[in-house]
């Protein structure tokens, strides 16, 4: 038995002993932690992450109990992985759904929210057809600003310069930088249609 300042405590090799969960599996509920409702650590023993037994048995004894989620209903993880979305982004964009009609949830089981996959993406597809008319189309814009229109993480945009996925437009400007760095222009226009197509594509 591990304790910790008098308590029982679990280390991940006592959950996989216990339990018989992989390490990765392990690793994954606690990352998601924001969304399962997976409890804090309490502390360390040695090097190892450590997390109150009794608080750990019953969080994973109502996981277990907990009905199954009914199909096309999606978590936040889940539309970030099919629609390229950052979490930070979905964050934001459920923040903001006062104003911008984001769809409400469909269903809550402890902290993990669910929307309903296709009125999601009906709504998102509604606004990146309205964000279509605001600006000018001929403009040029950066990949940095790409990101920001497409509502994607910087990060994830800026390997499409030298990889790019089926439908990204041709840059209409390059410019030279220091150290053989190139800023590249794209049309305002042209990335929004990618999005549209992309959109399309995953839906």
């Amino acid at each position: 038995m591990t304790t910790l300042g008098g308590r029982r405590v679990y280390t991940r090799g006592d959950l996989m002993e216990s339990y018989g969960l992989g390490r990765s599996t392990l690793e994954k509920l606690y990352r998601e932690r924001d969304v399962n409702g997976h409890p804090e650590a309490v502390g360390s023993v040695g090097s190892q992450l450590a997390w109150d037994s009794e608080e750990w048995d019953r969080w994973y004894a109502g996981r277990q109990a907990s009905p199954k989620v009914e199909a096309g209903l999606v978590t936040r993880d889940e539309l970030s992985a099919r629609f390229g979305l950052s979490r930070h982004a979905l964050k934001k964009l459920w923040s903001e759904r006062e104003s911008n009609g984001h769809p409400d949830v469909a269903r809550q089981v402890g902290k993990a929210l669910y929307w309903d996959e296709k009125q999601w993406a009906a709504w998102y597809a509604g606004r990146q057809e309205g964000s279509a008319d605001d600006g000018d189309p001929d403009a040029l814009v950066t990949l940095a600003e790409a990101a920001r229109l497409l509502g994607l993480a910087q990060s994830s945009v800026t390997v499409y310069a030298k990889r790019p996925p089926a439908g990204w437009p041709e840059p209409v400007r390059q410019e030279a930088l220091g150290g053989g760095r190139v800023r590249r222009f794209y049309r305002r226009g042209d990335v929004l249609a990618y999005g549209e197509t992309r959109l399309t594509r995953r839906t």
